[in-house]
């Protein structure tokens, strides 16, 4: 599949930092951007750039708030071209915090918004637009909203937005491949001077194929995760992505070097990727706290009962 347009976008660290409140080590950052530069990946997003009035500095690692220097500390001495990016929530982010962009080492800013708050991603964005960085909205838990409200928030964003690339997230990992082609299908019949994305999550063992079916209907911003790393059931594998992708200049050796050194030993402390739980919260889609709460209680394997506790609220 080789379309010069592709970006591979890696989010790592950002999407993996939710099961860990961010707290990965300077040296795993700096082993997983060495690698992903080495493999030609085009963009990391290496965290949030949330606001410190907001949160509780003793609890989060410094991945929750992506202070220059920090980033700065971790990249410096290797050689690369990969930009990279940092995503804000609506209303966890002072602008104020943000520096111009000719004074930062990061490259773009992600916007994630609920379909309801469009409006306020919208604002957000275009200021960072102004700081001179590359932008994109991330319309998260798409799965959930009415059609309407797509069709109207797609309108606005086309309309009002100065982002450069509209992301579809499958947030609950409830899409299947029907649903992500109308999708698509919808926003490109809407977005016509902005690049679309997908980001997919792998509840049910689809986010790979849900990637592939949004590059065949014409996406160019495609997310994807180390070994699948991210929060709950994890994110399209990114070295599945880079092994389907025909174009040379992206190399998976890198890639699997970093999962043998570095991701196989993460997996002994760390729980991510497809568990029975997370699938019943893709299948229902269900947002997944409920499958991580599961998994850290002593009911975890107690997958009947957790179907039908959560089927129950669809019947109340």
């Amino acid at each position: 599949m080789f379309r010069e347009k592709i970006k591979v976008f890696d989010c790592t660290i950002r999407d993996g930092g939710l099961i860990n409140d961010h707290d990965f080590s300077d040296h795993f950052v700096r082993e997983v951007y060495r690698a992903l530069s080495e493999a030609g990946v085009d963009y990391m997003e290496i965290g949030y750039k949330n606001s410190k009035s907001l949160f509780p500095d003793e609890k989060f690692g410094k991945w929750k708030f992506c202070e220059d220097d920090h980033i700065k500390q971790v990249i410096d001495g290797i050689p690369s071209k990969m930009k990279l990016s940092v995503m804000v929530d609506v209303g966890r982010v002072e602008i104020k915090d943000v520096k111009q962009k000719k004074d930062s080492p990061v490259d773009m800013v992600r916007v994630a918004s609920y379909v309801k708050d469009i409006d306020k991603a919208i604002h957000l964005v275009n200021q960072f637009a102004d700081k001179g960085y590359e932008t994109a909205v991330n319309i998260m838990a798409i799965s959930r909203a009415l059609d309407s409200e797509i069709t109207e928030a797609l309108e606005q964003l086309e309309k009002e937005s100065r982002a450069d690339v509209i992301y579809i997230v499958d947030s609950f990992g409830s899409l299947y491949q029907e649903t992500t082609e109308f999708l698509v299908k919808k926003a490109r019949s809407i977005i016509k001077t902005k690049e679309l994305g997908i980001h997919a999550h792998n509840n049910q063992q689809l986010g790979f194929s849900n990637t592939i079916e949004a590059i065949i209907h014409g996406v160019n911003y495609l997310d994807g995760t180390v070994y699948g790393l991210g929060r709950a059931a994890g994110n399209c594998p990114l070295e599945l992505l880079i092994g389907f992708l025909k174009n040379p200049k992206y190399d998976i050796r890198p890639i699997l070097d970093l999962i043998s050194k570095e991701f196989v030993p993460l997996r002994e402390k760390m729980e991510w990727g497809y568990i029975i739980p997370y699938a019943i919260t893709g299948m229902l889609d269900e947002h997944p706290k409920a499958a991580i709460e599961l998994r850290a209680s002593h009911k975890k394997e107690n997958y009947r009962e957790f179907y039908d506790s959560i089927k129950g609220k669809d019947l109340d």
